[in-house]
Order: structure tokens, then C-alpha cells, then sequence
């Protein structure tokens, strides 16, 4: 049977997005967004935990970030959870957990980030083609 690796992320960028290229010239753009729960305690007082969590993009999804998000902004993400290992520069090997997105939505207004925004667009695959949602269809 086959599993399942899914994250779905409704949050707020912690600082502007860092893009990237590889090597073989394909672009990968870093966000950082935070996620709060709020509840109330057994002693009756409002508490609330903020959760930070690493998003990687890539391809054309990756610039669309990069020219159209800024901090504070509020997205949807969705894709999978990967965990990566490293080796720090004395030698002890790290390891870093991310979500490598297939979707990425903007949520909010235009007036939170850039100007002229797609609100939509997708990383099949994460292969570095991105494409740009259309929401053409739909009557509001």
C-alpha cells in the first residue's frame, strides 16, 4: 500500500521570500511562514503557540514568489514534508525539515504584498514549471 505524504499550511510569511538558483540554473525560492493556534488553558487564560515552518518552491512557481509575496503576507501551501541531512561547518551532521510545495495560493488582498499578484499557481511535481491558476471561471 502506498502512503501518503501531504501538508496543507495556511499562514503568514515571517520575511520576504529568497530565491536562488541551482546550478543548473533553475530557480528555488525559500519562505518561511508561521502558523498560530490559540486556546485557553485549564487556569482560564488565552495562550497562544506560534508554529514556524519552511517551504521550498521551485520552477516558475519559485519566481512567481519572489516577485509577489513579501512579509506578512497570508498563503496557502500545499505539498509534501521532506527531510534533509548536512553536515555543518564543524562537521556535525544536521538535519532540516521542509515542505517542498505543489501549490501555493495567495490569500488576502492585493494591498498585503506586491502589487498585480496571481493569486494562484501550482508546481506540478515540483519539476521547475510552475503554472499560473485560472480562476477565470469562476463567477466572484
Amino acid at each position: 500500500m502506498a502512503g501518503v505524504n501531504k501538508a496543507i499550511i495556511v499562514g503568514n510569511l515571517g520575511r520576504d521570500p529568497e530565491i536562488r538558483y541551482t546550478q543548473g540554473g533553475s530557480p528555488v525560492c525559500q519562505l518561511s511562514v508561521a502558523t498560530t493556534r490559540a486556546y485557553t488553558n485549564k487556569n482560564n487564560d488565552r495562550v497562544e503557540e506560534t508554529e514556524w515552518h519552511r517551504i521550498v518552491v521551485w520552477g516558475k512557481s519559485a519566481e512567481h514568489c519572489n516577485n509577489f509575496l513579501s512579509k506578512g503576507r497570508q498563503v496557502y501551501v500545499e505539498g509534501r514534508i521532506q527531510t534533509r541531512s548536512y553536515e555543518d561547518k564543524e562537521g556535525v551532521k544536521r538535519y532540516s525539515t521542509e515542505i517542498v510545495a505543489d501549490t501555493v495560493q495567495f490569500l488576502g488582498g492585493r494591498g498585503q504584498g506586491a502589487q498585480d499578484s496571481p493569486s494562484q499557481f501550482s508546481a506540478p511535481n515540483n519539476a521547475g514549471a510552475g503554472n499560473l491558476g485560472a480562476d477565470d471561471d469562476i463567477p466572484f
